[in-house]
């Protein structure tokens, strides 16, 4: 046989076994994947609104293991580590041959290991599958799971799985919790010495621990930077000045922040990794050291809740659940924020607004707070005392039991309670029950979340929104007709942005409504502005009472001390709306000057049936509807008295529909004098004269 043809066919032979081989090769590549799944274990984090880290939950075998991508992390330190630990990492396929056979001819040479020839792969395949013994066939093994690894992954893919699950001592893992837990920050932005540390604690972790063994981790981190390629990496003079910088000798918490919409995020999906919260970090952590600072100061076993809420928007921005949630003795595992309890005075606002829509008062209106007797009903005020003559604006101010019981009885409980299911809100009644004089002193059941949402309708308009529940539920506005209209939210915000702030704090330009329940088992506070809405609960999860628990002394300081915490500023409450205007006493129409009722539930003047009077607008009056501009916007009419149904007219000009109802509106034709005329059942009239501007 000729010498070419034992070539070919040695060639071929060759070829065939070198197949063969690689044949083989891939199929027990392919029979024996890398357990990539394993690495897919990661600590649960519950996130704000920006995608902060809020909570984080360790995983099932009790590991902080935050998921970790090259570009959460600062971009100085990944060159750092690769300088330090793989400088050929973006060349090689799994195995560097030349930091292999350096290794192998020092080791001979100086019969010990020198120096390693550990890649950044072999690591994480290290990592992903942990071998107990440190024998030729655990490295053998990682030495092929590496080139496995890299067939199936990118470059960055291996880097992100090291920076997720590379050891830091203890039962850290990963660069986050790492850089959590030794500086408090994120690692997006390091300095050199914050990330020479990170580089080089995964080596020997346990005993580099700097918040057990300082000198062993300052050792550690000056052999990084003296590095030549590190050096390189960070700048002349840079590793010099990071080794005077002192290394942190103790070991933080990591976040632990909205405990109840965490563990309620958790309960929806067990198995996600991320949960988006409508929640902003700045102000939970604000609301939380609040808590915690009242905490102390609060008796035995009495716990807190707060609720803050964008108006707009309807998202939950802040939410305490509880004083502190690991405290049993406070039951601080109750989500105290979903807990129907009795609101005091705090709906008193929304039936003021109901009499002010219905053209009942006015806030100058004269009413008696006397002691009066509602077919057995008797209220009494909080101090045991009473006013006497006084207006309806010092009798919300005050939070008077008397007149408010008065005018739910001329609006109707029933009527409140539709219009709070405008609002989604549907209190509770005690059993067998039907809605009575007593809700406007809290006698019904409500949660504050809910209560939270009622009042973002005097926050927003008279427009209610949907709170959602901080995590899944949407959050929104709410279709149909508002809980009230502009001009009755103007008046009663109005009148709640005077109420004088609790001693000490500063008047921050906000309406606020306080609350006590019966027994002082609840003390509530419940601010806004134009923007946002916070409410407060104290008291005891077991209902008992708290004695000189109020919602004055008690939850009111709470509230503006949580909003100087928030980092939120005051956003101006909204400006008056057309027709909005505080008028005096003696402008008052004589029916409006003061408010009473007979027995029959109708305002009445010298005991008769009284006419009918436009208590809105009052003659002579110029109203702003934005004739000037050319865009006119419609006015709100209300009267008083008379006897349904009533005409309308304009100018002389009827008015489409005859109504039942108090109140109308009318689009005028354009700016200037008008004549308004209304006319009830029994033909009597009342007529007024007003200006359009």
């Amino acid at each position: 046989m000729r010498r070419w043809q034992k070539f070919a066919i040695g060639t071929a032979a060759g070829i065939i076994i070198a197949g063969a081989g690689l044949f083989v090769l891939d199929a027990a590549d392919r029979a024996y994947p890398p357990p990539l799944e394993q690495a897919e274990a990661v600590s649960p984090e519950v996130l704000d609104s920006d995608g902060q880290l809020l909570r984080a939950f360790a995983t099932p075998e009790g590991r902080w293991r935050l998921k970790t991508d090259v570009s959460d992390v600062d971009s100085q330190f990944t060159r750092m580590l690769v300088a330090y630990e793989d400088q050929r990492f973006y060349e090689h396929s799994g195995i560097d041959v030349w930091a292999l056979g350096r290794a192998a001819l020092q080791f001979v040479s100086n019969g010990r290991i020198v120096s390693g020839a550990s890649t950044l792969s072999m690591q994480v395949a290290r990592l992903i599958e942990p071998r107990e013994s440190r024998s030729f066939s655990a490295k053998l093994l990682q030495i092929m799971r590496a080139v496995q690894i890299e067939r199936r992954l990118s470059k960055g893919e291996i880097l992100d799985l090291y920076l997720t699950h590379a050891p830091y001592g203890g039962n850290l893992e990963g660069v986050r919790a790492a850089s959590l837990a030794y500086f408090g920050k994120e690692p997006k932005r390091l300095t050199v010495a914050e990330a020479a540390l990170l580089v080089a604690l995964p080596q020997l972790p346990e005993k580099r621990r700097p918040d057990r063994n300082l000198k062993a981790a300052e050792a550690a981190r000056k052999r990084v930077l003296d590095r030549i390629a590190v050096a390189e990496v960070v700048g002349d003079g840079e590793a010099e000045r990071a080794e005077g910088v002192a290394i942190p000798a103790r070991r933080l918490q990591l976040p632990a922040l909205a405990a109840h919409v965490a563990e309620a995020a958790l309960r929806k999906d067990p198995k996600a990794i991320q949960y988006q919260t409508t929640l902003k970090k700045q102000v939970q952590t604000g609301l939380e050291s609040v808590a915690r600072a009242a905490t102390m100061k609060l008796g035995p076993k009495l716990s807190l809740a707060m609720v803050m809420a964008d108006a707009e928007t309807g998202e939950i921005v802040g939410e305490v659940g509880s004083a502190d949630y690991f405290d049993a003795s406070r039951s601080g595992w109750i989500d105290m924020t979903r807990i129907n309890r009795s609101p005091g005075s705090t709906l008193k606002p929304f039936i003021y607004g109901l009499a002010f829509e219905q053209g009942l008062v006015s806030q100058e209106t004269i009413i008696e707070d006397r002691p009066a007797d509602f077919f057995g009903y008797r209220p009494r005020n909080f101090d045991m005392s009473y006013q006497g003559d006084v207006t309806v604006r010092e009798a919300l101010q005050l939070s008077l039991n008397v007149p408010a019981v008065k005018l739910l009885d001329a609006v109707g409980p029933s009527r409140l309670m539709v219009r709070f299911r405008r609002a989604e809100v549907r209190p509770v009644l005690p059993p067998n029950e039907t809605p009575g004089l007593a809700i406007g002193l809290g006698g019904v059941g409500i949660t504050l979340k809910d209560l939270v949402q009622l009042y973002t309708a005097l926050a927003n308009r008279g427009q209610p929104v949907r709170i959602g529940d901080g995590v899944t539920n949407a959050p929104g506005k709410i279709d149909g007709e508002p809980l009230l209209e502009p001009v009755a939210v103007w008046n009663v915000a109005d009148i709640l942005s005077g109420v004088i702030p609790p001693a000490g704090a500063p008047q921050r330009g906000i309406a606020y409504k306080t609350g006590t329940s019966y027994g002082y088992r609840d003390a509530w506070s419940v601010g806004y502005d134009g923007r946002y809405v916070l409410g407060v609960w104290v008291g005891r999860p077991d209902n008992s009472a708290v004695p000189g628990l109020t919602g004055y002394g008690t939850a009111a300081p709470i509230l503006f001390e949580a909003l100087a915490k928030s980092g939120i500023a005051t956003t101006p409450l909204p400006r008056p709306p057309a027709g909005a205007v505080r008028i005096a006493q003696t402008d008052l129409p004589i029916s409006q000057r003061r408010f009473a009722v007979n027995a029959n539930g109708l305002l009445v003047a010298s005991g008769r049936e009284p006419s009918p009077q436009i208590v809105y607008p009052p003659e002579g009056a110029h109203v702003d509807l934005g004739a000037k501009a050319g865009d006119l916007s419609p006015l709100m009419l209300k009267l008083q008295g008379g006897r349904a149904p009533f005409r309308w007219l304009a100018n002389g000009k009827p008015l489409p529909d005859l109504s039942r109802r108090r109140t109308q509106s009318w689009m005028p034709d354009g700016g200037g004098y008008s004549k308004l005329t209304v006319i009830d059942s029994m033909g009597r009239a009342a007529s007024v004269g007003v200006f359009v501007d």
